[in-house]
């Protein structure tokens, strides 16, 4: 399959999707980070995305005003 066919038969949010796993891959591979570099992180924005919605927009304005 060539890339311009991939480009036609996925989603866009599958590209999406593709785009990330062909970045971190190379990241992976090139020793940018490490396999469980990329889970911590991963696991880091999880848990930020499961916080009380309040307290992220009480985050996100004292961010924005730093």
């Amino acid at each position: 399959m060539s890339f311009e066919q991939a480009m036609t038969v996925l989603s866009r949010d599958d590209r999406f999707k593709a785009t990330i796993y062909a970045m971190n891959t190379l990241l992976i591979h090139k020793g940018i980070y490490t396999h469980e570099e990329f889970e911590q992180l991963f696991v880091e924005w999880a848990k930020k995305q499961q916080a009380p919605k309040n307290s992220r927009q009480v985050k996100q304005a004292a961010e924005a005003s730093a």
